[in-house]
């Protein structure tokens, strides 16, 4: 496991991907379960498609808290609870260490490229649909 931790360190790692509804939108999120490929999430990334992003899924809902370190898009995290109903949202800025909580515990934590909740209107309250999510 050290290898591929140390291996994804000079490069990003590509992980398969599900789909996930948002409205209209489908997204085609990479699925990051385990904890080494929770940690490296989009590190080292230089592009990512419109609607690409990444599903953080972690084993039980608590207060998830990201950072940038590494990363160099600008991201927007939403913090999603079971159902898929987003929590709330914020804007991240590459390569920092501000940490990026949510505002009650959940089990999902969804990335996209900067600006891409804003210009679907999805905020606090909406709900994304999918195999992860039960609803």
């Amino acid at each position: 496991m050290l290898t591929l931790a140390a291996s994804a360190q000079n490069g990003p790692q590509k992980l398969p991907t599900i789909p996930l509804n948002a409205g209209m939108h489908i997204i085609q999120a990479e699925l990051a379960q385990a904890p080494d490929e929770r940690s490296i999430g989009l590190m080292f990334r230089k592009t990512m498609g419109t609607n690409e992003g990444m599903l953080f899924a972690f084993e039980q809902a608590a207060t998830q808290c990201f950072w940038m370190k590494n990363t160099l898009l600008p991201l927007d995290i939403a913090f999603v609870a079971a159902d898929g109903t987003v929590v709330n949202i914020d804007a991240m800025k590459p390569q920092t260490l501000e940490s990026h909580c949510s505002t009650k515990p959940v089990p999902f934590v969804l990335e996209m490229n900067v600006g891409w909740f804003a210009k679907r209107g999805i905020k606090a309250g909406f709900k994304l649909k999918g195999a992860p999510f039960a609803n």
